[in-house]
């Protein structure tokens, strides 16, 4: 299949135009979010829905996003809104939420993986809003990666796993925020966090009063997850990945890399500017071992999380050691993505010691 590229500095409302038509003809067309990149057919045909899963090689009992570029229009999906929903609605739309309510008989059971609810949300980001426009339905969107991979947050990532796989694909340039959407289950009396991102806990708990966390989110294989993209190992880079958690997590990954280091082992290492530095000064410039720093705080490592997860995949290193941070505000989000894309390998570093927390095959120079 020849894949179409529209630069939307160009001629942003004919790229648009043209890219709609193809969903509109049963296409798939990767389009730009403020989250991160979408993979969008047409959610109320089924057969469009099936190229979607095609593509990404994604299974099929994983239910996929309706987006929607008006808030009226989520009342065609559903047989009824709570006053949760309503709410979340009122305040967070358009942006990076995503409410599941009943669904509505148009509903195909293909976008909804079989399941008697669905989700929907409104993205904030200009080119989706537009695009979603002139579909003139709602758009089925889960990430547009290869199932399994970082999600992409540009262009170029679409193109390098979906070329030659769907119709077209919209270049908006880098999304903003970085992770997917949070997702809430307002279908239970209490609205239960199924996938955390840009909205925190925080943020809807000032508004909602209690909020749950979907205990799938602790990784534990017994519990099946609701959420899209949380019932599989997701996010993950070619090399095995392990994280770093606690008050010492920072001087013992600096300590794991430079015995890797010394070993010879090629090492890639994910961490904030300071550690960044400390390393650079440690080590020097050694070609076994490639540092990347996601920035100062939890919202440069939303941004640029998915796009450094890349970038391991071009260094080929022979493993990965990422380091954690704390759970408040965006880093529920950002560590639930690094924990599933190390496979919930996770190292605890506290009062003076380092203890596997979950998961298993860790070499020894990460625990000494």
């Amino acid at each position: 299949m020849e894949t179409k590229f529209w630069d939307l500095k160009k001629d942003p409302h004919r790229a648009i135009e043209e890219a709609a038509a193809l969903i509109r003809a049963g296409e798939v067309v990767a389009f730009p979010t403020e989250t991160v990149y979408g993979l969008g057919a047409d959610g109320l045909n089924g057969t469009a829905v099936a190229k979607v899963f095609a593509a990404k090689g994604r299974p099929a009992d994983n239910p996929l996003i309706l987006h929607v570029s008006a808030k009226e229009q989520i009342r065609n999906l559903t047989t009824g809104l709570s006053a949760n929903a309503q709410a979340l609605i009122d305040t967070f739309w358009p942006g990076p939420l995503t409410v599941v309510v009943p669904k509505a008989p148009c509903v195909p059971d293909e976008t909804s993986a079989g399941l008697d609810t669905v989700a929907v949300r409104m993205p904030s980001h200009p080119v989706a809003n537009a695009f979603i426009a002139a579909c003139g339905c709602p758009v089925a969107a889960p990430s547009a990666n290869i199932s399994g991979k970082p999600s992409p947050t540009n262009a170029a990532d679409v193109a390098e796993d979906m070329t030659g796989k769907i119709a077209g694909i919209l270049d908006g340039g880098s999304c903003g925020i970085g992770v997917e959407s949070t997702v809430v289950d307002t279908t239970s009396p209490v609205p239960t966090i199924l996938r955390p991102g840009g909205i925190t806990r925080e943020m809807l708990e000032s508004l909602l009063g209690a909020v749950e966390i979907d205990p799938a989110l602790s990784g534990n294989p017994a519990v099946r997850p609701k959420a899209p993209g949380m019932k599989y190992r997701h996010y993950a880079p070619k090399a095995p990945l392990y994280i770093y958690e606690g008050p010492e997590s920072a001087m013992r990954l600096v300590q794991a890399v430079e015995r890797a280091a010394r070993q010879g082992i090629r090492t890639g290492v994910l961490c904030d500017d300071r550690t960044e530095k400390e390393l650079q000064a440690l080590l020097g410039r050694t070609g076994c071992v490639a540092i990347l720093s996601w920035g100062a705080d939890k919202a440069d490592l939303a941004e640029t999380l998915y796009t450094q997860l890349r970038k391991f995949d071009r260094f080929s290193p022979s493993v990965i050691l990422g380091m954690g941070v704390s759970e408040t505000g965006l880093g529920l989000a950002v560590m639930n993505r690094m924990r599933k894309a190390a496979g919930f390998n996770i190292l605890l570093a506290r009062d003076g010691q380092v203890t596997i927390r979950s998961g298993s095959g860790f070499p020894d120079y990460m625990l000494g």
